[in-house]
């Protein structure tokens, strides 16, 4: 029988269950790590730095523990996928990380009300998370692409000023003048086209991994010119386990309510993960066993990390890209990578090298970042019939969720814990769009058929430009 580049036949390639050996599983595994960190630790740097832990104050410990922490129950949540307890987890090569989603959500909690508060949040939204598995079947036509898509595009754009600030230098202060200045911006651009190089002109790992190397070229660059710094190293420990309620615990309905209205998005973009993985992978549809298994890991895995001190995990679906690539089907090559990320976890120096990064370097990759979340959003609603209803439904679901982003003072009369929500324009968006998907009818087919047209360029629609449709 026919053998891959890896060494396996094409029905090992297809099959979870196969382990391929250390030798030839590790560097695999170590690829799924390399694929997903950078995305894994970023939202752990930017909340502990909302929070005010890191990135000019004097004492950036808790930002070094968040980064442990998001490594360690990244491979945890990860062992919960691969290995399984019971009827917890989908035995499949699903990696999980922290989730980009829940930022726009975390931050103005972590201000607000602070880590304690959103802590309790996210133990509650994870144990809500956990018991959307025994319903998750019934509730998936709730999000169409027309929903997931602007969902994912709304967190995008939440997302992108972050992105543009760190760049520049981090957020802008009176009396800070170095903001938006030459040293900052070219940290960034360094690592922008070094990322882009790699990602078009390179295959293989160099690849895969093109944002974590621009990250390290423009923190090479910085340390030549004198812009890291290493106290922090010097001062962390060799190992450190995680801490029990590192930051406290409290119990808030803002921060419980906006952990649990994101639980259901989260639930949902693991089900499409998982339904990739099988896809492309194994060429078949996941199982009803299979997407229960992997909803109640994603929930779980948010709860544990809640109680120590870390953020919301969720699949990533660079990873499901990545199964598809090599083809590889195999649990236990991830569950390797797990490994490796738990023991990176338990080191506080790696956290604090990490941490020493300029804040202009991280910002060159978050843009990168951010931008691909917008651009996987537009690319889910490729998928969408644009017939009238369609088009109102996103129309007003996008106009009020940005514009309640963009002006949050139009909200200063309502309490804070509905201002709070509703000001992050992600959760007006998407509970708009989900409730008007539900209530409003669908159009008949010919009219719908019309209006697409419409709504299609003139040269669309005669074929002036040459192209078939």
């Amino acid at each position: 029988m026919a053998r891959s580049e890896a060494g396996m036949t094409p029905a090992q390639m297809r099959d979870p269950n196969y382990f391929p050996g250390i030798i030839k599983g590790t560097p695999l595994g170590i690829q799924h790590v390399l694929a997903m960190f950078v995305s894994n630790v970023t939202p752990a740097i930017i909340v502990s730095g909302a929070a005010g832990f890191g990135f000019g104050s004097g004492d950036i410990s808790n930002m070094i523990y968040m980064i442990q922490m998001s490594m360690v129950f990244a491979g945890i949540a990860t062992l919960l996928q691969t290995i399984s307890i019971g009827p917890i987890g989908a035995k499949l090569p699903i990696v999980q990380g922290t989730s980009f989603a829940f930022i726009p959500i975390m931050i103005p909690i972590a201000i607000q009300f602070g880590m304690a508060a959103l802590m309790g949040g996210i133990i509650v939204g994870g144990i809500f998370h956990f018991f959307l598995g025994t319903v998750i079947g019934r509730i998936r036509h709730w999000l169409p692409p027309l929903v997931t898509g602007l969902i994912v595009l709304m967190i995008g754009l939440s997302l992108v000023k972050v992105g543009i600030q760190y760049a520049a230098g981090g957020v802008p202060l009176m009396g800070k003048p170095e903001f938006g200045g030459f040293s900052h911006w070219g940290l960034a651009l360094v690592v922008i086209f070094v990322t882009l190089g790699l990602k078009f002109f390179t295959r293989g790992m160099l690849s895969v991994s093109a944002v974590l190397l621009g990250l390290l070229a423009g923190y090479v660059v910085a340390f030549l010119f004198g812009m890291v710094n290493f106290d922090n190293i010097g001062k962390a420990a060799w190992f450190s386990p995680p801490n029990p309620l590192h930051f406290g615990i409290e119990f808030n309905a803002t921060a419980i309510i906006g952990m649990c209205l994101m639980g259901v998005v989260s639930a949902i973009e693991t089900v499409g993960d998982i339904s990739g993985v099988t896809k492309g992978g194994a060429g078949r549809e996941a199982t009803d066993k299979e997407i229960r298994g992997g909803t109640f890991a994603d929930g779980m895995g948010t709860a544990l990390s809640g109680v120590f001190g870390a953020l919301p995990n969720t699949s990533f679906s660079q990873n499901v890209g990545l199964i598809s690539m090599t083809g590889v089907m195999s649990r236990h090559v991830v569950t390797i990578g797990a490994v490796f990320l738990v023991a990176c976890g338990l080191v506080p120096k790696f956290g604090a090298a990490i941490s020493s990064m300029p804040i202009a370097v991280l910002g060159g990759g978050v843009i990168i970042m951010f931008g691909m979340v917008a651009a996987a959003g537009v690319n889910m609603l490729a998928d969408v019939a644009w017939d009238r209803r369609n088009m109102m439904i996103f129309a007003t679901a996008l106009s009020v969720g940005l514009g309640l982003q963009l002006e949050p003072t139009a909200l200063q009369h309502l309490p804070d814990t509905v201002k709070i929500l509703m000001t992050s324009g992600l959760l007006p968006a998407a509970i708009i769009a989900i409730v008007l998907n539900l209530v409003i009818p669908h159009e008949e087919d010919e009219e719908a058929d019309g209006l697409a047209d419409l709504s299609k360029p003139a040269s669309a629609i005669s074929g002036t430009d040459g192209v078939a449709r």
